[in-house]
């Protein structure tokens, strides 16, 4: 698999990272970050005289491979190291990394992505590419690592990031929080929030059960409580359909700005005050965010051609849950979509959208659509055992469309070659997509 075509210069194919490990010192007033990063890598097929890792414009202390210092140059975004000796086929590799500096998003089309300085606090939302703007990596969705992150900043501040809280300690007047996350994971899908929050737990997770923790402003514990109260209940619903959580816990945060979109990272969702109206207002959206735990962050994608698998997917679960929650039925859902859909240009072709258009809502609504048309196409009891069987087998991999079309080729009586041709790899609407069992009505 080559390059990502809509970001050519973010990751190397050259070696690929088993672990990182991350100890970081944050200062929210002078919004000043201090990192040292060592990261346990092995490398490709051919011997590695030199590699690269995605960093924004930080001054870089120190380099070393292996325990020795290593020769580097650092510009437009690039840490480009050469290690003192060459790395042979197959070796496994510690790179180690010092970096300091004020933390800002990195520009990108959709404007900054990344580190997010807030009123009173910070925040990660690194989709796609966003994820140097506060560490290094080989910033490519395919290459999973697992983390350890230490993060140290002023008492008055929690810190939460996707994992298991493994120690907090103070020392005078700071506070140290060490998370690990051991299920492979994107470097876009680390997430982590530093602010003034209260820590409730949503529903008890009972022997066996998932913990969810919402980490929330103080005054908007009230809306908070009603807004995600059936989140325990959407756990049950997506184990139920999609199989097992695939992570150890799962926690919510709301920071006290708004936010365009909520923010979605491995076993963590942010939302902004605006999510969060006492009413429910946005409780598709807590469905979305869940869902994308097991497509999108379990199941992740190979390259960013392939956004649909999460965002179609994602969408899709919306449907799920409205239909299994009391609320309209997929077919309804689906056929709003379609409508919608056809007062648009019919431009968008799913299994390569293009860069410019891979957060075009066209997209997501397109891509529950051809879920629908699936579900349509296998019936119920096959399609809920295909989508369990694709988040089992791909749990912790990196996937592509193809992939996913052969995959559902296995559940179905016939072949789907032109359903697939019309929703995924055309571009023209095609009819809505209905069951004559009325399973999905």
């Amino acid at each position: 698999m080559g390059q990502d075509p809509y970001f050519p210069g973010n990751g190397d194919l050259r070696y690929r990272v088993h672990r990182y490990e991350l100890t970081l010192d944050y200062r929210p007033a002078p919004n000043r970050l201090s990192g040292t990063a060592r990261i346990n890598a092995i490398a490709g097929r051919g011997q590695l005289t030199e590699f690269q890792l995605n960093l924004a414009d930080f001054r870089v202390g120190r380099v070393r491979v292996d325990g020795r210092t290593a020769h580097y140059t650092h510009r437009g975004g690039k840490l480009r190291v050469r290690p003192a000796k060459p790395l042979r086929a197959g070796a496994a590799f510690t790179v180690e990394v010092q970096w300091s500096g004020n933390p800002r998003p990195v520009s990108s089309p959709w404007g900054g992505l990344g580190w997010e300085e807030l009123e009173d606090g910070a925040l990660v939302a690194s989709q796609p590419v966003g994820a140097p703007s506060w560490y290094p990596c080989n910033d490519r969705p395919a290459d999973k690592a697992s983390y350890q992150i230490s993060v140290t900043t002023p008492s008055a501040y929690a810190v939460v990031a996707g994992g298991r809280l493994l120690t907090r300690t103070t020392k005078a007047s700071t506070t140290t929080w060490v998370y690990e996350q051991a299920a492979p994971t994107s470097s876009y899908l680390v997430g982590l929030s530093i602010g003034k929050y209260q820590t409730v737990l949503l529903g008890d997770p009972g022997p066996g059960g998932v913990p969810q923790h919402g980490h929330i402003p103080a005054h908007l514990l009230p809306r908070f409580s009603r807004d995600f109260a059936r989140q325990p209940a959407m756990m049950e619903l997506f184990q139920e359909l999609f199989g097992p959580y695939p992570f150890d816990e799962y926690a919510v945060v709301v920071t006290e700005e708004e936010l365009d979109v909520p923010v979605e990272a491995q076993g963590l969702s942010l939302f902004g005050s605006n999510h969060v109206d006492g009413a429910r207002g946005s409780e598709r959206l807590v469905a979305h965010e869940l869902a994308h735990q097991w497509f999108g962050n379990s199941v992740s994608i190979a390259d960013w051609r392939q956004i649909w698998l999460n965002e179609g997917f994602a969408k899709y679960a919306e449907w799920l849950w409205s239909e299994r929650s009391g609320g309209r039925g997929a077919q309804q859902l689906a056929a709003a979509a379609h409508r919608s859909l056809s007062a648009l240009p019919e431009d968008l072709r799913l299994a390569d959208p293009g860069r410019k258009s891979m957060f075009d809502d066209r997209l997501y609504q397109r891509g529950g659509l051809t879920l629908h048309a699936v579900r349509c196409a296998l019936g119920d009891d096959a399609f809920f055992r295909m989508l369990r069987g694709w988040a089992g087998l791909h749990r912790g991999g990196a996937v592509t469309t193809a992939a996913f079309t052969a995959h559902v080729a296995r559940f179905a009586d016939e072949p789907l070659d032109e359903l697939f041709d019309a929703w995924v790899y055309g571009t023209a609407l095609p009819p809505l997509p209905s069951s004559g069992t009325g399973a999905a009505d």
